[in-house]
C-alpha cells in the first residue's frame, strides 16, 4: 500500500476522475437539444465528484474533509439520477462500464465517509 501524498493518489479521486471521463464520452452522443440540459447537468455532476474529493483532502481538516466527501457523494447519486433518467428515455444505451463506476465510487466514498466519520 502506497503513502497518499496528495489527493492524485487517493483510488476514490482516481475513480471519480474515470468516472467524469467516461460520463463526458458517453454523454457526447445525446441530441443537440439537451447539450444545454442532461448533457451538461450530467458532466457537472461528474466534475463535481473528484472535484469535491481533492477539494476536501486539501482543505486539511477532518470536518471539512468529510463535509466535502459527503457533497462529492451528493453529486455522485444526482449524477446517477441523470443517468437512469437518460436511459429511461432512450436518451442513452446502458453503458456497463459506467454502472460499475457509479456502483464502485458509491463503495468507495461511503467507506471512506464511515472511516473519516468514525475518527
Amino acid at each position: 500500500m502506497s503513502k497518499i501524498r496528495t489527493f492524485r493518489d487517493l483510488r476514490v479521486w482516481q475513480c471519480g476522475m474515470d468516472l467524469a471521463r467516461l460520463v463526458y464520452a458517453e454523454t457526447a452522443s445525446m441530441p443537440d437539444a439537451e447539450r444545454f440540459g442532461l448533457t451538461s447537468q450530467m458532466r457537472r455532476a461528474a466534475v463535481s465528484i473528484p472535484s469535491n474529493i481533492a477539494e476536501g483532502y486539501g482543505r486539511q481538516s477532518r470536518k471539512d474533509y468529510l463535509k466535502f466527501l459527503r457533497i462529492a457523494r451528493g453529486s455522485l447519486v444526482e449524477l446517477e439520477t441523470q443517468y437512469e433518467l437518460t436511459i429511461s428515455m432512450n436518451l442513452l444505451k446502458q453503458a456497463d462500464r459506467l454502472v460499475e463506476l457509479l456502483a464502485e465510487e458509491d463503495r468507495m466514498l461511503q467507506s471512506l465517509i464511515m472511516k473519516i466519520g468514525a475518527k
